[in-house]
């Protein structure tokens, strides 16, 4: 078939390289505008258009879908519309525009975290089962009949990061058996089933610890919101980002909140058994051990709030 792609970040490049590579011909594909990224604010290509500009394809650079991007992804005369983490709506007319309509590659296991962020959320809520699916795409959130899926265990210790970057290169496949089902008229779809739950976008007041909680809920805050928008706690009044959190064996009640310098370890206590913190970044500070930052404070405890 003819494919027209859709998507933004690194994960969704997996996908479409998985297309490129596959009996189907990828004719376009469509992304966001250059962003503006480092201290220098550079403008710089997405990594979907770069990966594109690699492999050949004809680019569609969009902010929003609207009439004029309409237009011009529709002359790429489409059998199937793919989209994965484009980062914007696909409406009418241009739902319909290819002959199969869209498909989308989600990192969740549909109706549960739908949503713009449902690894993180998965995560912040403890799931301990996550996966893929594709999914046809419906004018509501999220909400088409699904054709296929992988079920996949977290990892202990995976951040919100590492998972995505490992379900976008294990699952890219996922897009292909979707096509393929569908170009040969196999492709079998199930509605989906359950209470939905939603993924919205995360916020940086999101990535707040609250050491009240037991050890494994912080821990897995931590995870979801790690790298971005990244964890972080107060300490006396200004912000400390969390860069490394890990599980202590063995350590000693500390009150919730309260850091202490136990041997060669920084530790923090919660509702249950401490924690201890690897890596923080003080304010206007660099990235650090926190063992040394609590040195640095003259090994004194705190307590971060």
């Amino acid at each position: 078939m003819r494919i027209v792609y859709a998507g933004t970040p690194e994960v969704a490049v997996p996908s479409l390289e998985a297309l490129a590579a596959s009996d189907h011909e990828v004719v376009g594909v469509v992304t966001r505008h250059d962003a503006p990224l480092g201290r220098k604010r550079v403008l710089t290509p997405s990594p979907v258009a770069s990966a594109a500009d690699r492999l050949g394809i004809p680019v569609v650079k969009a902010n929003r879908l609207d009439a004029d991007a309409t237009e011009r992804i529709t002359a790429f005369d489409a059998d199937l519309g793919v989209i994965v983490a484009y980062g914007g709506l696909v409406r009418e007319p241009l739902l319909s525009a290819p002959r199969h309509g869209w498909v989308n590659l989600h990192f969740s296991l549909l109706p549960r975290w739908r949503g713009a962020a449902p690894v993180q959320r998965a995560l912040m809520a403890g799931d301990r089962e996550v996966g893929a699916c594709v999914f046809r795409l419906v004018p509501e959130l999220d909400a088409g009949d699904v054709l296929v899926e992988r079920r996949t265990t977290v990892a202990d210790g995976e951040t919100a990061g590492e998972l995505l970057e490992r379900l976008a290169r294990d699952d890219a496949g996922l897009v292909v058996a979707a096509a393929d089902a569908i170009a040969d008229g196999t492709a079998v779809a199930r509605v989906q089933e359950g209470e939905p739950t939603l993924a919205p976008k995360l916020v940086l007041a999101d990535g707040r610890l609250d050491w009240t909680e037991p050890a494994d809920r912080v821990l897995d805050r931590y995870r979801g919101v790690t790298p971005e928008p990244g964890a972080h706690t107060e300490i006396d009044g200004a912000r400390l980002k969390v860069l490394e959190l890990a599980p202590a064996p063995g350590a000693a009640a500390l009150e919730p909140g309260r850091m202490a310098l136990v041997g060669r370890r920084a530790l923090v206590g919660t509702a249950s058994e401490p924690l201890q913190l690897v890596r923080a970044q003080p304010a206007g500070g660099k990235a650090m051990s926190a063992a040394d930052w609590l040195r640095g404070r003259g090994g004194a405890e705190v307590v971060a709030r």
